[in-house]
Order: C-alpha cells, then sequence, then structure tokens
C-alpha cells in the first residue's frame, strides 16, 4: 500500500497513514491536490487528508476536492496531535520573534502563541515542512510547530512540548483510493447534497435520516462558487449505504434533493481497525 500524504517527512499526515497501516509505503507530495493527482495517476494506491481538527474545526479545502475529483473514501483514521516548538540548537526562547507552521497548526497553539510577546506567527505549507525550513535556511530566531518526529528528521531541538491548545488534540483523516472497495466493513457514509431554496428544506432533508433512526455524525456546508448563497451540504451518517435503511433514506432525499452524491462508505475509525 503507497499512500500519498501532502508534507514532509515527519508531518502528521505521514503520521497517520502508517498509524492505519504501519507496512505501507508513505508518499510526500507538496499540496492537497497532488496528493489527489499522485492517486489519480497511479502513484499512489491511496491518498490520506485531514478532514478536520478538534481544535482547528475543518478543512475546507478538502471538501471541495472530494467533490472535484471521483476518488471514493474507502477508510478513515483518527490521529492525536501533539505540537512542539522547535528550534535550532541553542536557540532560547527569548531569541524566538518568528513562528512558522501550517494555519491550522498555528490555530491550534493560539493561546500558547498568544503569550509570546513581539513574535510574528508565519503561515506555511506544512508543519514538518517549518521544520525543513528553519533547518535548510538555517533560520536564526525562528521556531516551528512541527511533530517530535519533524524534529527528529531534521536535526532540531524540541525547546517545549505539547503547545496545543487542548491536550486532547486530534485530526480526523480520510483515506481515498481508486478502488471503491472499502478498507474494513463499513459503518459510515459520507454524502454530498443540496436542497431546494425554501422553509424547511434543508429540515426535510435530514428528516429522512431521523424518521429512519439514522444518526447524523456530522454535518458541512460550503458555498457553491458559482451559485452566490447557494450551498452544498455534506454529512456523515453513521449507516453503510448497503443497509436497508440508509438506501431507503438516500432515495428518498434524492426525490427532493436537486443533487446528491456519495463520496464513500466506509468504516468508521477503531483503535483496533487498522490494517
Amino acid at each position: 500500500m503507497r499512500i500519498a500524504y501532502q508534507g514532509e517527512p515527519g508531518a502528521y499526515s505521514e503520521a497517520a497513514a502508517l498509524r492505519f497501516n504501519a507496512n505501507a509505503d508513505p508518499v510526500p507530495r507538496p499540496s492537497f491536490d497532488d496528493v489527489f493527482r499522485a492517486v489519480a495517476q497511479g502513484e499512489a494506491t491511496h491518498g490520506i487528508l485531514p478532514i478536520e481538527n478538534t481544535i482547528g474545526g475543518s478543512i475546507h479545502r478538502n471538501y471541495d476536492l472530494l467533490l472535484e475529483h471521483e476518488l471514493p473514501i474507502v477508510a478513515e483514521v483518527k490521529q492525536p496531535i501533539v505540537h512542539h516548538l522547535i528550534v535550532r540548537e541553542g536557540t532560547r526562547l527569548e531569541d524566538v520573534r518568528k513562528v512558522y507552521s501550517h494555519p491550522q497548526g498555528l490555530a491550534q497553539c493560539e493561546r500558547f502563541l498568544r503569550t509570546l510577546d513581539g513574535v510574528e506567527m508565519v503561515p506555511t505549507y506544512d508543519t514538518a515542512g517549518s521544520a525543513k525550513m528553519i533547518k535548510e535556511q538555517d533560520l536564526a530566531a525562528c521556531a516551528a510547530i512541527a511533530s517530535e518526529r519533524a524534529a527528529d528528521v531534521f536535526g532540531l531541538t524540541i525547546l517545549k512540548s505539547g503547545v496545543q491548545d487542548f491536550a486532547d488534540n486530534f485530526t480526523r483523516f480520510l483515506i481515498v483510493s481508486r478502488d471503491p472497495a472499502p478498507l474494513g466493513t463499513p459503518d459510515k457514509t459520507t454524502i454530498v447534497f443540496t436542497v431546494s431554496n425554501g422553509p424547511g428544506a434543508l429540515f426535510k432533508a435530514l428528516s429522512v435520516f431521523a424518521l429512519r433512526d439514522i444518526d447524523l455524525a456530522k454535518l458541512e456546508s460550503r458555498p457553491i462558487p458559482d451559485k452566490p448563497f447557494e450551498y452544498l451540504f455534506y454529512a456523515d451518517v453513521a449507516a453503510n449505504r448497503n443497509d436497508l435503511r440508509c438506501a431507503r433514506a438516500l432515495m428518498h432525499l434524492a426525490e427532493f434533493a436537486p443533487s446528491l452524491r456519495t463520496l464513500g462508505s466506509y468504516q468508521a475509525w477503531k483503535e483496533d481497525s487498522g490494517v
């Protein structure tokens, strides 16, 4: 299994790929778009994408990319995230004038970063990539928010550990593939749909699941670019789409949803569900 991920070695996406399958071959790519491209072109068998974090919230770009590509979701994995403040050896906390990290990394450490007076926060493409930049460019008075493995990979020092705002910090990742076969027994389905403008339209759409006692695990709205103030709704349904209740709910929804697409039916992450 070759799993494409966004970032450099030491990125949390790489850790999530190995958490899902310890024998996987992680394939780094510069951007989320490149992850999809690697899978579509056969450079990797699977791609792994962060979709939401318990502190920073949803990664909206990946919701958009799921819709743009025909790569079904086949699994998910939840990765604990522990951020560290990483520097060149010998750098003291009072020396730091810039902190580099992915925007999500900065957002997840906002409380700690507010305690650093006169320090500039600089968003980058990747947490581990920030550590790589400090190492390769020999940046003085700079730090990165990244993982312990990133510090090891790039020969840097952990100045302060566990700087995320909350100890229980997790990111949920989705795994996509050209092969639609789920990696496990499906008990969760992700769909995207639209509703017509009108009173109670969204309520009616969601009621198809409530009427059948199906749990709606998550609901996310995203704007439709060419239709101002109209929205796509992404929903995680706690059921296999082939279960009779879920299949009937989706058929019911399709009767009045102008568009409906299933992005994947897969096994919800359990600590022992890696392959």
